[in-house]
């Protein structure tokens, strides 16, 4: 019984996503099991089962390997051409359908649109996006406008939560990304979004109590061109298997 196989058979069967590690675990956990039952067997008088080979070969198994095994899986989808491929998210790794089936999965749920996001909401959760922890005053500083409405739509679609309080006076509400973000956008972590490192280390403008925002045209022209992915790419993200 191939690696592969067995890291295809978990991953089909949980209903979670899966990383390398707790996939390596659970291979090691398997033979554990088989083994102690062999102790077991042995210590009360029965014949114990040997064990194959391949089971014991995989006592050792590492999360690189099992990183090695999903290769080899998406390659052979790759090759045969199937309508699914796995995909790594921020909680592990799970098997979705491909972009090109989207339009026929879409079919299965005719009562759910995609929603395409207007241009200030994704221009709000881009600079969350880069700068979180954020407060909205320093959001209303870099967008030059309030933001109460964008921020609430963002916190209804859940696209965005409260992470804290900021150490300010009045101790505003910090704001930052959810799983769902991730999930949305199909990244994994923040340095997955284009130009990260640099727009992380931007210069906001500063806050300024009692005042009308003024905005960062140079910062606001950097976050909505080259900022989180397009909204339709949240249209054409992959449907989950």
């Amino acid at each position: 019984m191939q690696l592969s196989a067995i890291v295809e058979a978990l991953l089909i069967a949980s209903q979670n996503p899966l990383t390398t590690e707790e996939i390596a675990r659970l291979v090691r956990a398997r033979v554990a099991e088989a083994d102690d039952l062999r102790v077991r067997e042995t210590e009360e008088g029965k014949e114990a089962p040997v064990l194959p080979d391949w089971l014991m070969a995989l006592a050792a198994t590492s999360s690189v390997q099992v990183a090695e095994a999903i290769g080899e899986l998406n390659r052979t989808y790759q090759d045969s051409s199937r309508a699914f491929t796995l995909i790594e998210r921020p909680k592990g790794w799970k098997l979705y359908t491909r972009i090109e089936y989207g339009d026929f999965v879409r079919q299965l749920f005719p009562g759910r649109k995609p929603e395409r996001m207007s241009g200030p909401a994704m221009e709000t959760l881009a600079i969350i996006a880069y700068r979180q922890p954020i407060t909205k005053a320093a959001i209303e500083a870099v967008r030059g406008v309030a933001c109460d409405g964008m921020i609430q739509k963002l916190l209804d679609r859940d696209l965005i939560r409260i992470g804290g309080r900021a150490e300010l006076p009045g101790r505003p509400l910090l704001y930052e990304t959810t799983d769902l973000f991730f999930e949305h956008f199909g990244i994994r972590s923040i340095d997955d979004l284009p130009n990260a490192t640099e727009l992380r280390k931007v210069k906001l403008p500063e806050a300024k109590d009692n005042a009308a925002p003024v905005g960062d045209p140079e910062l606001q022209l950097a976050l909505g061109t080259t900022g989180i992915p397009a909204a339709a790419a949240a249209d054409e993200s992959s449907d989950e298997s």
